[in-house]
């Protein structure tokens, strides 16, 4: 007869499996097995690190469009300066005008001298008029076009804000998911989410931007991931790769594929320590320390770790310029 502490784990197994029903398809009439859990608990992973990485993007396509708002605005500066001088120098010339009457400057300007001089008078009229006409023009054609592409950069801010928001819906729903997996694998086999401690093993000493990369890579070991982290205290996969070469005094965007098109492509045979390997199609990426090792915050539930580099097969090799 089985043990009432073991009946009880079977129990509350089958209980979450219910509770997760629907969401991720788990039988209701059985408890799942620890290598389904696994597989389960992978499949929801990814997920949840594709989103990642869309959700990354999508930070980093909105912080685009916040700039070139703030480049826009100051963009009309210029034409506006234009115009505030062209509208002080008719105000001025109507205001002398009115003052004076006919015998003041501007009806001297008209009087006086021969027929040449008249003729030099009204074309230093005809410029000033034209010169105020073209600021005038030319202040009109700014505003229309920073109206038209104010309200397009609006557009598109809303629009992304809102995939923000619904990538963050789907993350919520995916991280709810795995909570019940990791409820249901502590129950079952007494494993829940990975927790991890402060690395003090040896750190290889590398030369250069990379080795302080690497160092970087070795003192975030044990930190839990966290879906769009890139630390101090926790990241996600290229949250932590863009921290580990920032930390070597290099900008590398947080997504992956933003991060494979800022390096240059190597071989597997030019691999060397501070180098990006990126898996599934760049939906991961990790650091590459040598000897065929990796550091890299795997997925939701697990913390920073450093395995072997073929945890899955790679997409491809990169090198920070």
């Amino acid at each position: 007869m089985p043990h009432p502490r073991t009946r009880l784990r079977v129990l509350v197994v089958a209980a979450l499996a219910v509770a997760i029903t629907g969401s991720l398809g788990t039988a209701a009439h059985a408890a799942p097995s620890a290598s389904e859990l696994k597989k389960q608990i992978e499949t929801a992973s990814n997920k949840l690190e594709d989103i990642t990485e869309k959700y990354n993007q999508m930070r980093i396509n909105l912080k685009k469009t916040q700039a070139d708002q703030v480049k826009l605005q100051a963009s009309l500066k210029p034409a506006q300066a234009k115009l505030k001088a062209a509208s002080a120098q008719v105000g001025n010339l109507a205001t002398t005008s009115y003052k004076q009457g006919r015998v003041g400057p501007m009806s001297a300007l008209l009087t006086g001298g021969g027929q040449d001089s008249m003729m030099d008078r009204m074309a230093y009229l005809d410029l000033i008029t034209k010169s105020n006409q073209r600021d005038i023009d030319t202040f009109t054609a700014a505003t229309q076009g920073f109206a038209e592409k104010q309200a397009a950069l609006k557009a598109t801010q809303v629009k992304q804000t809102a995939q923000v928001n619904a990538l963050n819906a789907q993350k919520g729903s995916i991280q709810k998911d795995l909570k019940k997996l990791f409820a249901m694998r502590e129950a079952a086999f007494g494993q829940g989410q990975e927790k991890g401690s402060k690395y003090t093993g040896p750190i290889p000493q590398i030369s250069g931007k990379a080795g302080a990369a690497v160092t970087f890579a070795y003192n975030q070991l044990g930190k839990p991931y966290l879906f769009g982290a890139d630390g101090p205290g926790s990241y996600d996969c290229s949250g932590l790769t863009s921290a580990a070469w920032r930390a070597a005094g290099k900008s590398l965007s947080h997504q992956t594929k933003a991060q494979w098109n800022e390096v240059t492509h190597i071989s597997k045979g030019d691999l060397q320590p501070g180098d990006l390997v990126f898996y599934r199609s760049l939906g991961h990426v990790a650091l590459y320390v040598g000897g065929g090792q990796i550091i890299d915050a795997p997925h939701s539930g697990t913390v920073v770790k450093k395995r072997g580099m073929n945890i899955m097969t790679p997409y491809g090799y990169g090198r920070v310029n």
